[in-house]
């Protein structure tokens, strides 16, 4: 038996994608238009974000390699046996499939879409160095260029039919947090609550999304010590009257990332946390007046800063005030160039979208312990900018249960 190092397995018929395919084309011209802007011939992308971006096709990696190859007249994604016909139904144009019967298939299939001797663009902030010495040994490329930050820059500039899948995550994440609050109560466990959150979101993706593929939605439900970090993971410690509790709300749609986040207290807020509180609340709104078209992610940060240094709070700050959103995930992705902090200049522009989040993290030992942070997800506009979060925040909504 012949063994090959790479085939085509189409099987099916093409599946529904999260766009048209005129938008993947649109955003394929985007790229094609970098690349001629820095000579790159071929462009090897390895990484989830910009596979799905350009492709539609949102991998699982499992320890193989998959790719997305594009050249002046191919985009072809590249996908191991083991996902058979389902990366080609689901990616916009043409996909190889590689075998593992030998040791890097991935690479010569890569090699027989790219080609040898040309200038190749490869993610920097994604390909580790062993796949980079594959690269440079399969394809001999004349030289190699970064081309992550022009996939980023284009990738924080939406569509408006991105928008339009954003705003439904935001309603999205919306159900969640109702949910999250109808199911709070001492004793209740943290896991308890946040699977009657996760699981109202995935019923609500299904509903508005009856050709998609369902992964990845999830939400974190801190309560008292565990919500100092906002990222910190769920546990089954039990809800106590007077708790602090974190609501963090993610659906996943398509890799496509929203989010919802709010302070609530359980039954009760004492004084101290309720000025704590009050003071961040306070500064999301401040903050979300100044996500405006021409304001600079540096600018925003600095003005939010001063507002908590006024009221000796700034020491409590946990990280930057805000980020993108698009296709990003907690394990992939990440539009680090529009971000709300210090080191980012980016300027904001109409079609962008952009979170405002400030958090507050009080020590254990102090009264009104605890992390505070609001979240809502805002459109910047030609004049300001739209909240799409729909879900209350502050004392008089979420003291609760």
């Amino acid at each position: 038996m012949t063994r090959p190092d790479f085939f085509r397995l189409h099987n099916g018929e093409k599946a529904p994608l999260p766009f048209a395919p005129d938008e993947y084309d649109t955003r394929l011209m985007g790229l094609r238009t970098a690349m001629d802007a820095v000579g790159v011939d071929a462009v090897v992308l390895t990484s989830m974000q910009n596979v799905a971006y350009y492709s539609g096709f949102l991998y699982c990696t499992f320890g193989r390699p998959y790719g997305l190859v594009v050249t002046a007249s191919q985009a072809v994604t590249i996908s191991a046996g083991i996902d058979a016909g389902q990366p080609w139904r689901r990616c916009h144009g043409d996909n190889i499939t590689y075998t593992d019967w030998q040791r890097d298939n991935f690479w010569r299939a890569v090699v027989h879409v790219a080609g040898t001797g040309r200038t190749v663009g490869y993610e920097g902030d994604h390909l580790t160095l062993a796949q980079k010495e594959r690269l440079d040994s399969f394809l001999r490329p004349a030289s190699a260029r970064d081309i992550a930050p022009a996939t980023m820059q284009q990738r924080m500039r939406k569509s408006p039919a991105e928008i339009a899948l954003i705003r439904a995550g935001a309603g999205v994440a919306d159900v969640g947090g109702y949910a999250i609050r109808d199911a709070v109560r001492e004793g209740i466990r943290e896991i308890d609550v946040a699977m009657a959150g996760r699981d109202a979101m995935e019923l609500e993706i299904a509903k508005r999304f009856p050709d998609a593929e369902y992964r990845d939605t999830w939400v974190w439900f801190q309560s008292g010590l565990n919500t100092d970090g906002a990222h910190n993971p769920v546990t089954a410690r039990a809800l106590e009257r007077g708790d602090i509790l974190s609501l963090n709300t993610f659906p996943m749609i398509s890799g496509y990332y929203t989010a919802l986040e709010r302070t609530m207290f359980v039954g009760q807020v004492d004084a101290a946390s309720l000025n704590i509180w009050q003071a961040n609340v306070a500064a999301h709104e401040y903050g979300m007046s100044l996500l405006k078209p021409g304001a600079s992610c540096a600018e925003i940060t600095h003005r939010i800063n001063d507002f908590f240094a006024q009221r000796d709070l700034l020491q409590y700050r946990s990280f930057g005030y805000g980020h993108s959103f698009g296709v990003l995930s907690h394990y992939y992705g990440r539009e680090a160039g529009l971000e709300l902090r210090e080191d980012i200049d980016t300027v904001l522009e109409p079609g962008m979208v952009i979170s405002m989040e400030p958090m507050l993290t009080i020590p254990q030992d102090q009264p009104g312990a605890g992390g505070y942070r609001e979240h809502d997800i805002l459109i910047i506009t030609e004049d300001g900018n739209e909240n799409i979060t729909g879900y209350p925040y502050g004392p008089e909504f979420n003291v609760v249960g």
